[in-house]
Formats: C-alpha cells, structure tokens, sequence
C-alpha cells in the first residue's frame, strides 16, 4: 500500500518505521517546509494520508488531503470543537476519513473499562472522580484528546457530573489535571475517591509504537470502507 506522511515528527517517523516494516510504501512526507507537496502527483498516488500535526493546522491539512482524493487517518487533537465541521465537509466531498483520539489498543481497552466503570459509579454517589494526564513537554494542546475522551465517557454515565473542568473547585464538573515532562509518551491517571477508600485506573503508554501501529492499521483498514467518517469502535468491530 502507498502511504503519504503528513507530519514528520517524532510520530510520523515512527509510523514510517511500522508501515515499512509491515511492507508498505511512503510516496510522500509532508511538514512546514513542504506543504505545497501536497498538490503534487507523488501525494495523489497514496492510498492513504496519515496525519499527526498540531491543533491549528489538522482542520486544514485533512481538508486538503481530502481534496486530492486520498483518504486520510487522522491522529491530532485538541481540535475537537472543529469535529462537526470535519464530518460536513467528509459528506460533501463524498471522502474517507479516520479520526480517534487515540489509536493505541491498550489505550482502547482502557477505554471501555472505563466506561464500565462509570456506569457503575452512577449508582455510588460517595465517589468523586478525577483525571491526571502526563505528556512529554512538545505536546501543545491540554488536556489531551485521550483525556477528553476519557471524561465526556464519565460525563455521559453519571448522573452527577454534568461536565470536565480543569478547574478544581468547580462543583458538578470533572477536574482534569495536566503535567507535561520530558519525553513522556503518555500517561492517563482515573481516580475515584470516597471519605473511605480510593479506586485508581492507569494507562501507561511506554512508547509511540502502540499509538503508530494503531494509526498504520487504521491506514490498512480505510481504503476499504465506504465514504464517511470512520471511528475507532469500527475498526475494532472488525478486527
């Protein structure tokens, strides 16, 4: 398969890694110092895009993917509030597209035990939960996507939390905390404390590998589906 890179960071070398070891091709790479490359026929050929950029430039850099005709997986965050656009602009353009907060396994598990948990919290009313995440310091946007996953999940099972915060003494609201040091790959602390005791869920990621495995077989499974926006619990599903 043919695989164009749209950002070439940490991530995106790391993708590259995976997605050749696994016998694919990267037609293209594209950063700040190339963008223009995305018009190009090298970029048209893909049949697939994987992005990794930042919050401010994702919106932008899906769209024009899109318009070259190449699917595109998306893994930035912190760009949520744009999402209802995204989904617009993928049915009117006819186009495929793969976002997730998170594309790690591990990260998914973690997932549905959480909400499994949630759901049983609702009829504990001495819990409180709360959420720490720690990210390596080039991450910009706070709290991560995977946090705000995480919560809205919380948000949604339990009667008593109408909302995420980060402020701390905000009543009715989920506080998320956020850390950012070194080259910390991830890190999502769920506790949920009582006067008595206190319940803990962690996910630890050890690397990026876990996130760009992930995002390499979403990339597989994309070109496949039929035109819409696509989501994790689909790939899954399949799988």
């Amino acid at each position: 398969m043919k695989i164009a890179l749209i950002g070439y960071g940490k991530m995106g070398h790391a993708i590259e890694r995976i997605a050749l070891e696994r016998g694919h091709e990267i037609v293209a790479r594209i950063d700040i110092h190339n963008h223009a490359d995305i018009e190009s026929e090298a970029f048209r050929s893909a049949d697939v895009a994987i992005e990794f950029t930042t919050p401010a430039t994702a919106f932008d850099n899906c769209e024009a993917a899109m318009r070259q005709g190449v699917p595109v997986v998306c893994g930035s965050t912190g760009w949520t509030s744009a999402m209802p656009r995204m989904e617009a602009l993928v049915n009117e353009l006819g186009a495929k597209f793969f976002w997730t907060s998170n594309f790690s396994l591990g990260v998914n598990i973690f997932f549905e035990i959480n909400r499994r948990l949630a759901e049983m919290m609702n009829r504990f009313p001495a819990y409180t939960p709360s959420m720490k995440e720690i990210h390596h310091i080039h991450k910009l946007d706070h709290p991560s996507g995977t946090a705000v996953s995480l919560a809205e999940d919380i948000v949604e099972s339990v009667d008593r939390i109408g909302r995420w915060t980060e402020n701390p003494v905000e009543p009715g609201a989920m506080f998320i905390d956020h850390e950012r040091q070194g080259e910390v790959p991830g890190t999502h602390i769920i506790t949920w404390d009582s006067a008595v005791d206190t319940i803990t869920l962690e996910h630890r990621a050890k690397s990026r590998d876990g996130f760009a495995l992930g995002a390499v077989i979403a990339a597989e499974w994309l070109p496949g589906c039929k035109p819409g926006f696509h989501h994790m619990t689909e790939l899954l599903a399949a799988l």
